[in-house]
Parts: C-alpha cells; sequence; structure tokens
C-alpha cells in the first residue's frame, strides 16, 4: 500500500503500523520546493532511512505540490484550501499506487486531532480516492502516537522544523464541516489531470535497504519485500 509522508509524528507511526502487520509500504512525501525550502524533503529522506529498517526494503516518491497548491490558492475559498490540497494528495498518491501495484492507501489521521481530521472534512478528503484509505491512528491520541514515535525511533527527526504543504498558505480559519458540493465546484475550475501529470513528472524516487542506504531508482513496477539485512 501507499502510505502517505509528512514531516510530522503521525505519518510515520501509522506506516510503521501497516508494517508490522505485513504490509508492503511505500512511501510518497509531498513537499512545497522550490516555493519554498527543502527542508521538509531532507526529513522525509531520514524518516525513510528510519523505516527501513522496519521493511528491509523500501521506496519513498518525493513529489513537488507548490504548483497543484498555486491553483488552489487562486480558485478556493480561502477556508477550503487545506481540504483541497489533501484531495489532491490522495489523487497523486492513488496514480502512484497503480504503478506500484498498490490496494489501498495510508494516511496518520487522527480524529479530530486538527481541523483537517473532523469527521466531515475526512469525509469529504475521502471522495477523491477510489482505493480503500486506511487510518491506522484514527482512534488514537497524541500521547500514545507520540510515544510509539519515540519507541520506534522517529520523533527526534519528526519534531525538526520544517515547511510542510499542508501549512502553506493555510487559513487562519480553516473550515471543518467541508461541504462536497463546494469542494466539487471548485475542483469544477481546476486542471486537474494536468496538475496530476505535472506532479507525478516532476517527482524523485528513491529506493532504500536496512540501513537504510539510497539506491538507484529501480524499473518501473511493485518491488517484493525482502526479508534480513539488505
Amino acid at each position: 500500500m501507499v502510505a502517505l509522508l509528512s514531516g510530522g509524528i503521525d505519518s510515520p507511526v501509522a506506516a510503521y503500523r501497516l508494517m508490522r502487520r505485513g504490509a508492503e509500504v511505500v512511501l510518497v512525501h509531498f513537499h512545497p520546493f522550490p516555493l519554498l525550502s527543502g527542508a521538509s524533503r531532507e526529513k522525509a529522506k531520514a524518516l525513510a532511512e528510519r523505516l527501513a529498517r522496519f521493511q528491509h526494503r523500501l521506496r519513498l516518491h518525493l513529489v513537488p505540490f507548490s504548483e497543484v497548491q498555486r491553483h488552489i490558492i487562486v480558485e478556493a475559498p480561502t477556508a477550503y484550501r487545506v481540504v483541497l490540497y489533501r484531495r489532491y494528495m490522495l489523487r497523486i498518491a492513488e496514480a502512484i499506487a497503480r504503478e506500484e501495484g498498490a490496494l489501498a492507501l495510508c494516511t496518520g489521521d487522527s480524529l479530530g486531532q486538527v481541523a483537517s481530521q473532523t469527521l466531515e472534512n475526512l469525509h469529504a478528503v475521502n471522495q477523491a480516492a477510489t482505493l480503500p484509505v486506511f487510518r491506522p491512528l484514527i482512534g488514537w491520541d497524541k500521547e500514545e502516537i507520540v510515544a510509539e514515535a519515540q519507541r520506534i525511533g522517529t520523533y527526534e527527526t519528526s519534531i525538526l522544523p520544517d515547511e510542510e504543504c499542508c501549512t502553506l498558505f493555510a487559513p487562519k480559519h480553516p473550515v471543518t464541516r467541508a461541504r462536497l458540493e463546494v469542494v466539487l465546484e471548485t475542483e469544477a475550475r481546476l486542471p486537474t489531470e494536468e496538475l496530476l501529470a505535472l506532479a507525478l513528472k516532476e517527482r524523485e524516487v528513491l529506493t532504500y535497504t536496512w540501513p537504510g542506504k539510497p539506491l538507484p531508482e529501480e524499473p518501473e513496477g511493485a518491488f517484493i519485500m525482502e526479508h534480513g539485512p539488505a
């Protein structure tokens, strides 16, 4: 499955929880470079390197998202920006899932933790995907997630400062009960297919093996998880 990896505490833990149940996970990170610095890309690489020890072979897709955001900022009601960001992230992740032969998506959402993770907003975001979206942390509170991040060794990296896509131009008062009709009406004005194609074309792909050394990009297609050190 494809796991969306932010620079925060939650998403690496969500990916780990699925790895420990035997799922083969591919990571996708959305970054605002070159609009902002490459700090979030470097954090994603460090997190992938750490998580590789739990799967032993792990692919990371680094997807530029600033052009998608630029169009959303122009067309969307300000309060709806983050909901729309997340819908486009799911669409791009689903395209990568098709390439990888993945059967589901994964996010680090925890119900009600932030404005974008209310039940209404999660429902509006989910409508953009056709694959199942798994949320292993949906009923966890922040203290539980932090404790797990500390235990698996991702916490210290996750708390390093960076500039995430979802916080870029984030509204002061985001919508908490998104209306799907507003979302769909806004997306009708956006060149969705062109934006998805551009993001996919400009991405960088890295493969890690335990203990976390990046390898050259491999041929297209899903990989088979290998057991034991590379």
